[in-house]
């Protein structure tokens, strides 16, 4: 027994080192986050992205690790002269997983349920403008829309606008069917979802045969996980200040990136005392945003004085409208009539940005009266009570869905900010093609809200990766929610 184990392990040797077919093509990647489900197109959890988006299914557009939109489902596309009817050319010989063909007819249920009255799409507003979708031929589609969106295909490319078959969507939350390079294997409650390569993707296969997602919520478990090379990487790592042993040790790189993820203190603004713009500007003003960072963060992150990304050419810094002075917090309150203070509570979901930044944003608010009671919550906790249930008072959220500042336009979201002009703005926004144009329209729409108050402006989340040295194609930004496995291999 020995001799043929001591024969075995010879034979496998010669065949890594020859780079044959004992290569390497697996790879287990840990999110800090268990998906509430794997539909996509239902709720707004990132967590979900993560594993599904571009993996499991796919769209008419995607983004890609730049942050580009390229064809995805669509090889094509034409828009007419007035900027409002797109005709999609679809690509041939597509199929879902459970081997049914792909086609206009399959758009245009997945359109057509995500923009329906009923719709539980988190990001109904992304098609709201579409007044029609139309099966032209089985390999073309029609998008007609009230008015011209400069702003459709970044649209298209969200997970919420993803190709779904309507065959399969009843069981889409725990069995998805999509069209990506990937299959869904198996989900493990609590522990893994595993994911094997799609033989009959249209597209370039992928070197990864199979994939699996580990969920490992504890900072000091993932630190030891990684350590141990349980695990191949952590996307979105945890612990930020065990990076720097990370980075000392030649068997790990780290990957130091950018997110969509403005990290805000969401106020609901309908609830008093924050229905008073006095109180909010005061929760501006008692907050240290780079006490925050460096506490809860060691350093990374970038400050925000608005709902806009720094790394976006439109971006504005208006930090400055909103910096901290305790002393102009306390007046503030005064003026509003809350001499002693007052009493809130303080949501807190599961990542670390929120549950350590929570502890030093409620010392900062308690030193200039508001008593914030840290209520500490799941996800399933947090989606329903806050972001559904808009039964809060204050929350902490990296909203990390791409160039977002249109949801300040919709007065039934989650922190209930309602302003007509704000309205009107990004109406004449989705309504403008020119890049010039959008720019100043953006800028303006940065200042409308940082002159509001409507939220307290954290932090850009930094985007924290560690890995194998070997491991490649890993997205170094995030300009969406999303770990891309077509692109990953290990290095010969």
């Amino acid at each position: 027994m020995a001799l043929k184990s001591l024969v075995f392990a010879a034979g496998s040797a010669l065949a890594l080192a020859a780079g044959g077919a004992w290569a390497k093509d697996s790879v287990t990647i840990a999110l800090q986050l268990e998906p509430p489900h794997l539909d996509p197109t239902s709720a707004a959890a990132q967590a979900i992205d993560s594993v599904v988006y571009s993996n499991i299914f796919e769209g008419l557009t995607r983004f890609m690790g730049d942050g580009s939109v390229v064809p995805g489902l669509a090889e094509s596309w034409e828009i007419s002269g007035d900027g409002t009817v797109y005709t999609f050319r679809l690509r041939e010989g597509v199929t879902f997983h459970d081997g049914s063909a792909m086609d206009a007819e399959d758009v245009k249920f997945s359109l057509d349920r995500a923009r329906a009255e009923d719709s539980t799409n988190a990001q109904k507003a992304l098609f709201e403008g579409i007044t029609a979708v139309e099966a032209v031929d089985p390999q073309t589609v029609r998008i007609t829309l009230e008015a011209p969106n400069g702003s459709l295909l970044f649209n298209l490319a969200w997970g919420d606008a993803v190709i779904v078959a309507p065959e399969s969507v009843e069981d889409i939350k725990t069995n998805p069917v999509g069209t990506g390079a990937f299959t869904f294997q198996e989900w493990v409650q609590g522990d893994r979802i595993t994911l094997a390569r799609n033989p009959d993707y249209w597209g370039e296969q992928p070197a990864l045969a199979s994939a699996t997602f580990k969920f490992i919520s504890d900072p000091t478990a993932a630190f030891a996980a990684m350590m141990a090379e349980d695990i191949d990487a952590f996307d979105n790592f945890p612990a930020p200040e065990n990076l720097p042993q990370f980075e000392a040790d030649p068997r790990f790189q780290v990957l130091v990136g950018s997110t969509e993820g403005e990290t805000i203190l969401s106020t609901n603004n309908k609830q008093p005392p924050f229905d008073d713009i006095r109180v909010r500007q005061a929760l501006a003003h008692a907050i240290d945003r780079q006490a925050i960072i460096d506490g809860a963060m060691f350093g990374y992150g970038t400050p925000i004085g608005t709902h806009f990304a720094p790394h976006h050419p439109a971006y504005k810094d208006l930090t400055g409208m909103s910096a901290y002075d305790p002393e102009q917090a306390k007046a503030l309150l005064a003026e509003a009539g809350f001499t002693e203070g007052f009493e809130t509570t303080l949501h807190l979901p599961p990542p670390s940005y929120a549950r350590r930044g929570g502890e030093i944003i409620a010392a900062q608010l308690a030193a200039v009266g508001i008593k914030a009671e840290i209520i500490n919550v799941e996800w399933a906790q947090w989606l329903e009570t806050v972001f559904r249930g808009k039964t809060f008072g204050l929350t902490i959220v990296s909203h990390t869905e791409p160039m977002d500042i249109g949801i300040y336009a919709r007065p039934e979201y989650y922190f209930q900010y309602d302003s007509k002009a704000v309205q009107e703005l990004m109406a004449k926004l989705n309504a403008t093609t020119g890049p010039d144009s959008r720019t100043a329209l953006l800028q303006e729409a940065q200042e409308m809200i940082a002159a509001d108050y409507v939220n307290g402006y954290l932090f850009q989340l930094a985007k924290l990766g560690v890995a194998k040295a070997g491991l490649q194609g890993l997205w170094e930004n995030a300009p969406t929610a999303a770990i891309d496995l077509t692109a990953i291999s290990w290095a010969e």
